[in-house]
């Protein structure tokens, strides 16, 4: 049969439907014609009464099959419309699970969300040792839920905890773990797949047995499961998403019922869902960063050698980076100490894949061999990259750049990554000003996925584009940024911060700012996030910006009189908080009420919460204007990777979209006339956008 998605082929009576064939795309997806054209498929497999067995797999290299493509979610009008396209996926893998022939999914690479639900419709799984080899129901990552079936053969396969575990929070098992809860069947060599199709498929599948068993098949031990489950679901989310409590509520109350009543209630639950705001606003991040992989292809280099000067937190924090994605660095520092505690970062940041046993210690070793600490200069000619990671003092980073100049050859890009100094002013200390820029990581650079590479006016298109691809190659997200005070996320940040330190002087309790920010979504509060940022480092950004931005970043005087009371944050162990020797957070400090009155109760719960928020929109809205960035989709995606904005929200930009941009005006008019004319000065941009009646998209 000729297909133009799939191919369809008949090897010694055993049907072989293959993925990915045709595909130009690296991940190969269930879209409407894969859909239709396995529906014919699984018709010439039905009328076949010679066919002994069917295998499902994949051409293509490291996938087998990615899900559902995403602009099938993204075109969905109406709830009704969703829950019917649900309902015929249900239909189409119901037919592979009736089939009276042996089935089997034989899986490389990705099986996420559609395409692990058609390898649960099947006897058994067999997959790859291959490293990318990950399977997962990622569904609820975009607000819904697995439609396809997910959420009632998954249980039966693995378990409820497992299950549960895996469709509430998108979790990926890879091989080994799978193969333990009885996801696969069996696992092999990647080369060995295809010698072994018919000797897996004719084999007899294990059942599955044991506490999991008991403990999915059990009335007292699942009540038990949900209630903890949806504990922790309020834990986490705060109930500011639906589809996990929605999950739930699938689960536990058609967990019993027949294949046919579950699954009709599977489909109208991913209806309602989405619909959802939160969906929406899930699938809208979800291009925006798709289409920013796709930026800068043209860049015509690579980064084969790198190094880091400065190995303090952030030097080794930078080192584990280019070690991780296997770049051989050199870490330069003036001091033996220092380099001891720059490689004793790096070895952190490895410890939880040690711990994980996602990283043996023979990998561990070879990792950290990558690093090589230095006091000089040799072997600097061969660099493909430098970041520079020493003191934010402009002076000095001048003075080291200049000298470093003479030491690496005419290829190498030289990047800082300064949070908060000028890249112009910067640039005057070199010669070939081209070739440099900001390369600004986020601290902890091992959990943080955002990288701003910022432009000075001298730079090359070469140089960016160069950065921007290494930095998607990394799996980590770019977001090109142009110079200017605070750069982009930290100078929208600190206008948060500085009016949660402005309710602190007004008298309102620092568990309450923190949890009212908690309460709209955000993943720390203001108080917790100046400790964690260091209040030394936050006084200095805030002098920073409000030199460089004037009057609408008139600082606080908090971060002032807590560090004249020694209150650095985390790195002394107390700031707002207290914290033990490991880090972890406490009580408020005591000592904070010596100089802040802490007497005032929230009444206007909204109204506070908007006083934080609404600076950060209208900054966001007078960095639009002064092209800081070129679009409100780099804006959003900067604040949601690099502060954690509420992705439910969509990013800064979109939730004002959605707010109403008339609304918003009128309250920082109204917040300008009743609390501070200066800090809530409005930009110009929503002036204007407020009379036109336009949006940021």
């Amino acid at each position: 049969m000729n297909f133009k998605k799939i191919t369809y082929e008949k090897i010694n009576d055993v049907i072989r439907i293959g993925f990915g064939k045709f595909e130009e795309k690296t991940l190969t997806t269930l879209c409407e014609l894969t859909l239709k054209e396995l529906e014919s498929a699984l018709s010439q497999v039905e009328k076949d009464d010679e066919a002994k067995g069917l295998i499902f797999f994949s051409h293509k290299e490291n996938c087998f099959l990615a899900g559902v493509d995403i602009s099938i979610i993204k075109g969905l009008s109406s709830a009704a419309q969703a829950s019917d396209g649900a309902s015929k996926g249900q239909e189409l893998f119901n037919r592979v699970e009736d089939l009276k022939i042996p089935t089997m999914s034989v899986v490389d690479g990705f099986c996420l969300g559609g395409g692990l639900e058609l390898s649960l419709a099947c006897d058994k799984i067999i997959a790859s040792d291959s490293s990318s080899t990950k399977l997962g129901l990622p569904e609820v990552m975009l607000g819904v839920l697995p439609g396809f079936g997910g959420c009632y053969r998954l249980p039966k396969a693995v378990g409820l905890p497992t299950a549960l575990d895996m469709i509430l929070s998108g979790k990926q098992l890879r091989a080994k773990k799978a193969l333990k809860e009885g996801l696969v069947s069996a696992i092999m060599p990647k080369e060995r797949l295809e010698e072994n199709f018919e000797k897996e498929l004719f084999k007899k599948k294990k059942e599955r047995g044991g506490f999991g068993a008991f403990l999915s098949d059990n009335y007292l031990s699942q009540k038990v499961i949900f209630q903890q489950a949806r504990k922790n679901v309020m834990k986490k989310t705060k109930g500011l998403y639906p589809s996990p409590l929605r999950i739930l509520d699938l689960l536990e109350t058609y967990g019993d019922k027949k294949r046919d009543v579950f699954l009709e209630q599977e489909a109208k639950t991913f209806g309602d869902l989405s619909q959802t705001k939160q969906s929406k606003n899930l699938v809208h991040i979800f291009f925006l960063q798709d289409n920013a992989k796709k930026l800068h292809k043209d860049a015509t280099r690579s980064i084969e050698q790198a190094a880091v000067l400065g190995a303090g937190t952030m030097g080794g924090g930078i080192a584990w980076f280019f070690s991780k994605n296997n770049v051989p660095s050199y870490m330069k520092d003036i001091s033996s100490e220092a380099l001891s505690l720059g490689l004793k970062q790096a070895s952190m940041n490895f410890s939880s894949a040690l711990k994980k046993r996602r990283m043996s210690q023979d990998d561990f070793k070879r990792k950290m061999a990558l690093i090589t600490p230095t006091l000089s200069y040799d072997g600097f000619k061969s660099t493909d990259l430098i970041v520079e990671a020493i003191v934010e003092n402009m002076d000095i980073k001048k003075k080291v750049l200049s000298e470093l100049e003479s030491h690496v050859s005419a290829k190498t890009i030289i990047t800082s990554n300064t949070s908060s100094l000028s890249l112009n002013e910067m640039s005057s200390s070199l010669k070939n000003k081209k070739r440099f820029a900001g390369l600004h990581f986020f601290n902890p650079v091992h959990k943080m996925p955002l990288v701003e590479i910022i432009k000075h006016d001298e730079i090359s298109d070469d140089t960016v584009a160069t950065l921007y691809q290494f930095i998607i190659d990394s799996k980590k997200t770019p977001v090109i940024v142009k110079d200017g005070p605070g750069f982009l996320v930290n100078r929208i940040l600190a206008t948060y911060l500085n009016e949660a330190a402005f309710l602190l002087e007004e008298g309102y309790k620092v568990e309450d700012i923190d949890e009212l920010a908690l309460e709209f979504g955000l993943p720390m509060g203001p108080c917790h996030l100046m400790d964690e940022v260091g209040l030394d480092v936050s006084h200095k950004v805030a002098d920073v910006l409000f030199k460089g931005l004037g009057d609408r970043f008139t600082p606080s005087a908090i971060s002032e009189t807590a560090l004249e009371n020694g209150l650095l944050g985390k790195k002394n162990n107390k700031g707002f908080y207290l914290y033990d020797s490991k880090g972890k957070k406490g009580e408020v400090n005591p000592e904070v009420t010596s100089f802040l009155k802490q007497d005032k109760d929230v009444v206007n719960r909204e109204e506070l919460k908007l006083r934080m928020i609404l600076p950060m929109v209208n900054e966001a809205s007078y960095c639009i204007d002064e092209k800081i960035v070129e679009s409100p989709e780099d804006l959003d995606l900067a604040m949601i990777f690099g502060i954690g904005f509420p992705p439910f929200r969509g990013g800064v930009l979109k939730y004002a979209d959605q707010y109403g941009i008339r609304e918003i005006t009128e309250r920082i008019k109204e917040f300008s006339q009743r609390i501070s004319a200066k800090r809530f000065s409005l930009s110009p941009g929503l002036e204007k956008m407020s009379k036109g009646e336009k949006k940021f998209y």
